[in-house]
């Protein structure tokens, strides 16, 4: 037997073991053994560099050092999750899935929601690519060298899968390993880690992957993304998953109906204290993977999933006093200041009370005894109040009247939920939340400048907005507090390449009320350019697709606002990009404009993804259900029964893949 050949029969065998341990739970080798032809493993390749595998199982023990995390785009969005909190909504959705499929006969995956870390697989000829966090869906951090250490995770897998992929899963950390490093951190005087969601989340961001090993982490798969039209089926696709070497949970069911849902649901939120994990809820899927595509998504979410959440768990405990934080777009929010209690994993010592209105309805007032749970088991929130506690003297809570950083009196629009403080120039949180938001990852991405620092570079007086970060020079930064010669100049650089971010991206760090990411990408999509948005009137902003009121009427007084209009002068001077640039205007034209198009089917020349590419670059729109406003449906193989119907009794023109490209060349 030759080096190479016993090199890889050692790697396919400690593969193999790590599959039956760490996947399946069924340990085939002692630890003794599997050690022993690690080290031999080890040592061949040591002696044998030129057949060095960065897949190999002792590249797992970690070693790599990232101080940066790189952000990289993923190339299919993650998305979220749309959540329920009861049957109705369950049904209410499939109600809205059986009218977009036209069809009642549905099949459903149940699959145990884990409280984890999201994470994003790429795989290419059956080898493991890279990991990158979920980030915000659209990018995440590349955090492969610390992925690879853990082991239910295989480096390559069987034959017989889909070639090219991503699989999607959850980072998580078992009960039974955390509890075990607590156990250690509190034998070496330590504080303990707070729950093993956050714990896990950590672990990938630690600069040192050989640390990152030494952490009991496990991942579970969940989704697999590919263009690959091997399977129907999303159960199918998972379990043949499992079968090539992927920790895909047992506990994924088959529903033939929404009755066997609720059962599934039923019998997970008693039995899921059992786990030897933590799980907050249920994810409902259409089985089908044609039916999914059909059904497409919104601007969040797929509409063929929903999350069922079980019942947050509650707590009380007093409430010590109502404060007001003052938001970026001067909003004031009212925040429950709560005597600290264990809530879900963690200490809980601060609520919100969104607003007047809710203060009022629960009729909340200073040392009260409030029930408190978690608004999906994330953000803490005061659902009651226990009246029979309450004291003698309490006395009703009289909201806020004026601005608790600036004192401007607070002002509220009919109709509008909240108070503001109008003072958006003068009032300090305003000040740094804007800047904040426009240095941000989904907005300008600027590197090596976080909250803390613009908070301190505007109260020495170097920056007082987002345009001031463009004259901001190594030199002042230098004598600042916790600044270095490295740090300053790595601000400055991260500074001057945020003028080569997008036009949208730059949109939406503006920081205009109602205006978010999506919103940003059909206004810049639409106008252009920065003049010409802010030169539009009220009628030509609603006159754009999904463009409403309420945010047309905060673009027009963000634009006739004097310091805006200056800020966004010294932004072009400055060479941030304010308009769409040419190479994204290369591709596009008018030729579909003001044409509707749904996309349905399976397409052999482009995914379905290019083909609506292609139709928006062509100034059309992309609809996913089918009405009389609909012009052409760009039909594949295999299309709905239900589309096809009701595109025949509409008299709506069906179109071929071919039809479409010849349309747009």
């Amino acid at each position: 037997m030759t080096v190479l050949e016993r090199i890889q029969l050692l790697r396919d065998e400690l593969n193999n073991h790590n599959y039956n341990y760490y996947v399946l739970d069924n340990a085939t080798i002692s630890d003794f053994d599997f050690d022993i032809k690690l080290k031999e493993l080890e040592k061949l390749e040591t002696e044998n560099p030129q057949f060095f595998d960065a897949n190999s199982p002792t590249q797992r023990v970690g070693g790599a050092i990232t101080k940066n995390f790189e952000t990289v785009a993923h190339k299919n969005r993650m998305y979220s999750l749309d959540n329920s909190y009861s049957k109705e909504d369950l049904l209410d959705w499939e109600k809205r899935v059986q009218k977009g499929l036209g069809r009642e006969d549905l099949e459903y995956t149940c699959e145990l929601k884990f409280d984890g870390a999201s994470i994003n697989l790429t795989y290419e000829n059956g080898k493991f690519i890279k990991a990158v966090t979920r980030g915000d869906g659209f990018q995440g951090d590349n955090v492969t060298a610390n992925v690879k250490t853990i082991r239910s995770i295989p480096l390559s897998i069987k034959k017989g899968f889909v070639s090219n992929f991503q699989m999607r899963g959850e980072i998580i950390l078992p009960l039974a390993g955390f509890n075990k490093m607590n156990e250690e951190r509190v034998a070496n005087g330590e504080e303990e880690y707070r729950n093993p969601r956050n714990t896990a989340s950590g672990s990938l961001k630690l600069q040192d992957s050989a640390e990152v090993a030494k952490r009991p982490l496990d991942c579970l798969l969940y989704q697999v993304v590919t263009e690959e039209r091997k399977y129907k089926t999303h159960f199918e696709i998972l379990e043949n998953a499992r079968k090539v070497g992927f920790k895909v949970p047992k506990t994924i069911t088959l529903a033939k109906s929404i009755e066997e849902v609720f059962n599934f649901v039923n019998h997970w939120d008693k039995k899921r204290h059992d786990l030897p994990y933590e799980t907050d809820g249920v994810v409902i899927k259409v089985n089908n993977l044609q039916q999914q595509e059909e059904l497409g998504y919104t601007s969040k979410a797929p509409r063929w999933a929903i999350a069922y959440k079980f019942k947050a768990e509650q707590v009380s405990t007093v409430l010590n006093e109502i404060t007001y934080q003052v938001g970026r777009t001067g909003a004031i929010t009212p925040v429950a200041n709560l005597e600290p209690v264990q809530l879900a994993g963690t200490t809980v010592k601060r609520a919100s009370l969104h607003n007047a209105d809710q203060i009022e309805k629960l009729d909340i007032r200073v040392n009260d005894t409030v029930f408190v749970e978690k608004g999906g088991e994330i953000i803490p929130k005061i659902i009651a109040v226990d009246f029979t506690k309450r004291p003698a003297n309490s006395q009703p809570t009289i909201y806020a009247t004026n601005c608790p950083e600036c004192n401007t009196e607070l002002i509220r629009t009919e109709g509008d939920a909240k108070h503001y403080c109008p003072n958006e120039f003068g009032c300090a949180p305003q000040i740094t939340g804007r800047i904040q938001h426009y240095i941000s990852r989904k907005a300008m991405d600027i590197d090596g400048l976080g909250g803390e620092t613009v908070d301190l570079l505007r109260k020495v007086g170097l920056i007082q907005n987002y345009a001031d970060l463009y004259d901001l020079k190594v030199e002042q930064i230098i004598p600042l507090e916790r600044m270095a010669e490295r740090s300053a100049q790595n601000m400055i650089a991260g500074i001057e390449k945020s003028k080569d971010i997008p036009f949208e991206k730059v949109l939406f760090a503006l920081g205009i009320r109602f205006v978010g990411e999506t919103v940003a990408k059909k206004l810049a999509k639409h106008f252009k350019s920065i003049d010409q948005l802010m030169s539009a009137t009220f009628e030509e902003l609603v006159n754009v697709d999904e463009i409403g009121d309420r945010i047309a009427q905060s673009i027009v007084d963000f634009s006739n606002n004097l310091g805006n209009i200056q800020l966004i002068e010294r932004l072009k001077n400055y060479g941030v990009q304010l308009e769409v640039s040419a190479e994204s205007l290369e591709n596009q034209t008018n030729k579909l404009q003001g044409q509707i198009f749904v996309v349905s089917g399976v397409f052999h020349q482009m995914s379905r993804n290019e083909l609506k590419k292609a139709i928006e670059d062509n100034g059309g729109k992309v609809s996913s259900s089918i009405s009389k406003k609909t012009n052409f449906i760009v039909a594949g193989d295999n299309m709905g029964p239900s589309k096809l119907t009701k595109a025949q009794d509409l008299g709506i023109s069906m179109i071929s893949e071919q039809d479409f490209i010849d349309k747009i060349s």
